[in-house]
C-alpha cells in the first residue's frame, strides 16, 4: 500500500489554511446537524448571493443552443442576449464541449483587452492575454515560469493569500515575507519591502518577484496610487518583476480609497522595464462564479519569446474550461445602457454591492465594539482581518515556545467559536502575522440578517472565552 512517506515531500510540506483543519471539523459538525456559518472562503453563491441573471441566461443559452429554437425562448430570455448567443455561436459554431485555442477563445481575449482598455485608457493587445481557469491557474502559471531554480524566491505580503505560500512549496522556490503595515490601513511601506529584500539576499535567495494583492486578502485592504507608485519603482531598482492579484477590483466600499490598476500606474509612469503579471477572475467582484473558474491573466512589458513560453505552458494544459471563458466574456463585455437586459443587470450589480459595503460596515463596527477583537470597516475585497487580544495570553513575554502557544491559543479559540456558534473562520497563523500577534481572517458574505446575529454570537462568544481563560490563569 501507497503511505504518505511515499508521497512528494513539497506536497506534503505544502499548506492551505482556508481549507485546512478548521474546515474539515466545520464539515463533520454540519453533517451531524449543526448550523454552520462559513466564513472561512470568498465563496459568494455559497453563502446565498444569487448569481446574476445575465450570466446564467447566456451560459444556458450556449450550453443549450436548442433552446433559441424555442417560441417560449423569446418570452424568458431578454433580445440582446439571444442576439449574443447567436452571435458567439456563430464564431463558436462547435459549441462548449469542444477545446479552443491553447489561449482561450480569441474574441474573449478580445473583450478582455477591451475592457482593460475601457478601464484604464491605456493600450492593450489580445496577445497579452491568455484566458485561465480562475485566477489561480495564472498566478501558478508565473510562480512556475519564473522560478528557475531553488535559490530563487519570491517576495510575497504578510499577511498573504496561502495560494502563493503553498504554490511556492509546491514548485520548491523560496519565500521572503514582507510585513503590511496594520497600523496605516494594512498599506506597503518601502523599508520593509527592504528589509525583506535583503534578509532574502542574505539567506542565499535571488529575488525575481514581488507579489501585490490589491484590494487585499486577507485584509481587505485598499492600496493608494502612491503605494502602488512605489512598488513599481522599488521592482524597477531591484529588477522584481510584480504579480498583481487585482481579483477584488470591483469590492470597493468607500470612495475615498478607489482601485487603481497596476497597469494603469505603470503605464502612467512612463514605465516600460518592469515585467508586470496581473490576474483576474470571476470568482470574486459581484459575481461570485466560483464554481465556473474563469479568469485571465493579462502579461505587459513582456518580450515575444518570454510570451511564446507562458503560451506553451498553457498549451500543455490544452485549454481552460469553455464556460469558463463565457462567464469571463459575461463579466468583461456586460450589457450597457439601451439593451434590454441592462436595467436587471445594474439593478442586481448594486444590490449586491450595496450589501456587502453595509455587511463590511456592520462587521467592521460591530467587532471593534468589542472588547478585545479590533479591526479596519473594510474598504474593499470581502474579508477582515481581526486582531485577538485575551490578557494575560497576548501580554508581552520572551518565552522560547511563545509563537507556538500563541498559535495553539489562536487555534483553540477558532476551534471553540465554531464549535459553540458555528462560525467557521481560519486563524491568521494560515496567513502570517507579526510575531507575538494574533489573528483571525472572516468573510462578511453572509446575508444581511445572519451578519448581524454573527456579530452577536462572536460578542458572546469572546467574552465567555475570556472569562474562562481568566479563571483559568487564576487557577495556575
Amino acid at each position: 500500500m501507497i503511505s504518505p512517506d511515499d508521497l512528494n515531500p513539497r506536497l506534503r510540506k505544502a499548506e492551505y489554511a482556508v481549507r485546512g483543519p478548521i474546515v474539515l471539523r466545520a464539515q463533520e459538525l454540519e453533517a451531524a446537524g449543526k448550523k454552520i456559518i462559513y466564513c472561512n472562503i470568498g465563496n459568494p453563491q455559497a453563502l446565498r448571493q444569487r448569481p446574476l441573471t445575465f450570466s446564467r441566461q447566456l451560459l444556458s443559452l450556449l450550453e443549450y443552443p436548442t433552446l433559441l429554437e424555442r417560441e417560449e425562448t423569446a418570452r424568458l430570455y431578454p433580445g440582446d442576449v439571444r442576439a449574443r448567443a447567436t452571435n458567439i455561436l456563430s464564431k463558436l459554431p462547435e459549441g462548449l464541449g469542444a477545446y479552443s485555442q491553447s489561449t482561450g477563445v480569441p474574441f474573449i481575449r478580445q473583450a478582455v483587452a477591451d475592457f482593460i482598455h475601457r478601464r484604464d485608457d491605456i493600450p492593450v493587445r489580445k496577445e497579452q492575454i491568455i484566458l485561465t481557469d480562475g485566477a489561480s491557474k495564472g498566478v501558478q502559471a508565473v510562480i512556475l515560469a519564473l522560478l528557475r531554480q531553488s535559490s530563487d524566491s519570491f517576495l510575497i505580503p504578510i499577511p498573504q493569500y496561502p495560494l502563493y505560500s503553498a504554490t511556492l512549496t509546491l514548485q520548491g522556490g523560496g519565500q521572503a515575507g514582507y510585513f503590511l503595515d496594520e497600523e496605516n490601513g494594512w498599506q506597503l511601506r518601502e523599508e520593509l519591502l527592504t528589509e525583506s529584500i535583503e534578509l532574502s539576499r542574505k539567506n542565499k535567495q535571488n529575488p525575481v518577484c514581488i507579489v501585490v494583492i490589491n484590494p487585499g486578502n486577507p485584509t481587505g485592504s485598499v492600496l493608494s496610487r502612491d503605494n502602488i507608485s512605489m512598488v513599481i519603482r522599488f521592482a524597477k531598482k531591484h529588477r522584481l518583476a510584480i504579480l498583481a492579484d487585482e481579483v477584488y477590483q470591483e469590492n470597493i466600499y468607500d470612495p475615498g480609497r478607489p482601485f487603481h490598476s497596476f497597469a494603469k500606474v505603470m503605464h502612467e509612469l512612463g514605465e516600460a522595464e518592469v515585467p508586470l503579471f496581473s490576474v483576474h477572475s470571476v470568482s470574486k467582484g459581484f459575481l461570485g462564479e466560483c464554481g465556473h473558474r474563469g479568469g485571465y491573466l493579462e502579461c505587459r512589458n513582456i518580450p515575444e519569446g518570454v510570451m511564446a513560453e507562458f503560451v506553451k505552458l498553457q498549451s500543455i494544459a490544452l485549454c481552460s474550461n469553455l464556460p469558463g471563458q463565457i462567464s469571463t466574456y459575461a463579466m468583461v463585455a456586460p450589457p450597457v445602457e439601451g439593451e434590454e437586459s441592462y436595467p436587471q443587470y445594474l439593478k442586481e450589480k448594486q444590490a449586491i454591492l450595496g450589501s456587502l459595503k453595509r455587511k463590511a460596515v456592520l462587521l467592521g463596527e460591530g467587532v471593534n465594539g468589542i472588547d478585545g477583537l479590533s479591526a479596519d470597516v473594510p474598504p474593499g475585497a470581502m474579508y477582515a482581518f481581526v486582531r485577538l487580544e485575551i490578557p494575560p495570553y497576548t501580554d508581552p513575554g520572551d518565552s522560547p515556545d511563545r509563537e507556538q502557544e500563541l498559535k495553539n491559543l489562536e487555534f483553540d479559540y477558532c476551534l471553540k467559536l465554531l464549535e459553540e456558534t458555528g462560525i467557521c473562520v481560519v486563524p491568521g497563523s494560515g496567513f502570517g502575522q507579526v510575531a507575538g500577534t494574533l489573528h483571525f481572517r472572516t468573510t462578511f458574505l453572509p446575508p444581511e440578517e445572519e451578519m448581524e446575529e454573527l456579530v452577536g454570537k462572536l460578542r458572546t462568544f469572546h467574552e465567555g472565552y475570556r472569562r474562562t481563560m481568566k479563571a483559568h490563569e487564576l487557577q495556575d
